[in-house]
C-alpha cells in the first residue's frame, strides 16, 4: 500500500532545493502547477497557493493586481505524499504571499518557507487561520462550508496590507466570493433537508466536513478511514465492517479518493458496484482544467445527490 504520510523534507535536501531555485538561469518563474488566475500585468503581487483550491480563491481576491500559481494542481499527484521541486522552491521564495492547509498537509512548504525566510513575505496557514489544533484528525479543511470565507477574508486582508492601494477591491472581491458560495451551501442544506441521516461509506476523510454539513452518517470506522489516509494496514476487524456496509447494503452511497487508489480500495470499488451501490469520487485537489472552487464543491454535492436520488455513480468529475 502507498504511504500518506506528509513529505518532511530533510534540511540538506531543502538545501538544495533553494542553491538549485537560487542559481538557476535568469531565476525566472516556475510554474508548478496550473494558474488559476487571470492576466494580471506587470508587477502583479506573486501568491501561491499550496494547493489550487486555494489558488483558486487568491486569484478570484487578487484579480488583475496579482498573479498566482497552484503548486499542487495534478489530480493523479497524492497531496499528502508530494516532494518540493527546485522550481517549487524558487516560487515560494519569490511569493509575497502564500496559503497553505496546515495541519502537517503540505508541511514541505512550511519547511522551504523556514529555510528561505523573507520579511516581505506573508503566509496564510488555514490551520491557524481557524484556530485548530496540530491533531486536528482530518487534515481536508476545504470541504468545510465554514472555511473558504475566513480564507478569502484572510487574503483580502494581506493584499491590502501589500498594496493598500487597491484595499477596497480586495475586500469586494472578497464579498463577492463568499457570497458565490451561497449556491453550494445551499445545495448542502438542500441535501439535508430531503435526505436526513443519509448512510454513507468512504475510503478516508478526504470529503468528510461536507458530508456532515449535509447530514449524511458515515458508516464507515474513524479508524479504518485515518488508516487508508495515513497509509497503514487496516485492521482485519475494520476491514470485515467496511466490507459488510456493501455485502449488506448498509449504505447508500459509496464515496473514495479518485487521486489515490490501492487493491484494498479498489476491492471496495467492486463490491459497492456488485452489490448495486453508487459510487462517487471525490479530490483532494481541485479538478483542471473546467473547475473554480465553487464549482467543485457544488459537482461533488450534486455527484452525491445523484446516488441517492437516481443511484447513479459519478467516479470522475
Amino acid at each position: 500500500m502507498r504511504s500518506r504520510t506528509g513529505i518532511k523534507p530533510t534540511a540538506l535536501a531543502v538545501a538544495a532545493a533553494l542553491t538549485a531555485a537560487l542559481f538557476a538561469a535568469g531565476c525566472t518563474s516556475a510554474t508548478p502547477g496550473d494558474a488559476p488566475g487571470g492576466s494580471a500585468g506587470a508587477g502583479a503581487i506573486e501568491a501561491i497557493g499550496a494547493e489550487n483550491e486555494y489558488a483558486s480563491v487568491i486569484a478570484q481576491v487578487g484579480g488583475k493586481y496579482v498573479h498566482v500559481d497552484a503548486i499542487m494542481s495534478n489530480p493523479a499527484t497524492d497531496p499528502h505524499t508530494y516532494e518540493a521541486s527546485p522550481a517549487v522552491a524558487r516560487e515560494i521564495s519569490q511569493a509575497r504571499l502564500i496559503v497553505q492547509n496546515g495541519v502537517g498537509y503540505d508541511s514541505w512548504a512550511t519547511t522551504i518557507e523556514k529555510a528561505a525566510s523573507s520579511s516581505s513575505r506573508t503566509v496564510i496557514n488555514v490551520q491557524q487561520l481557524l484556530g485548530l489544533p496540530d491533531s486536528t484528525p482530518n487534515p481536508h479543511l476545504w470541504y468545510n462550508p465554514a472555511t473558504m470565507p475566513k480564507v478569502a477574508g484572510a487574503i483580502a486582508a494581506t493584499l491590502g496590507t501589500i498594496d493598500p492601494a487597491h484595499a477596497s477591491y480586495y475586500t469586494a472581491n472578497a464579498t463577492a466570493f463568499t457570497a458565490s458560495l451561497a449556491t453550494w451551501t445551499t445545495a448542502i442544506a438542500a441535501f439535508k433537508a430531503k435526505y436526513p441521516g443519509t448512510p454513507v461509506a468512504t475510503t478516508e476523510p478526504v470529503a468528510d466536513y461536507m458530508l456532515e454539513a449535509a447530514g449524511a452518517d458515515n458508516m464507515t470506522p474513524w479508524t479504518f478511514q485515518a488508516d487508508i489516509m495515513n497509509g497503514v494496514d487496516p485492521s482485519p476487524q475494520d476491514v470485515a465492517a467496511e466490507k459488510a456496509l456493501f455485502t449488506d447494503r448498509k449504505v447508500k452511497v459509496f464515496l473514495y479518493n479518485q487521486q489515490v487508489t490501492s487493491p484494498l480500495t479498489q476491492s471496495f470499488i467492486t463490491a459497492a458496484n456488485s452489490a448495486g451501490i453508487p459510487v462517487v469520487g471525490v479530490y483532494e485537489t481541485m479538478p483542471v482544467p473546467g473547475y473554480d472552487y465553487q464549482s467543485w464543491m457544488l459537482a461533488e454535492v450534486n455527484a452525491l445527490s445523484k446516488a441517492v436520488s437516481s443511484k447513479i455513480s459519478t467516479s470522475r468529475l
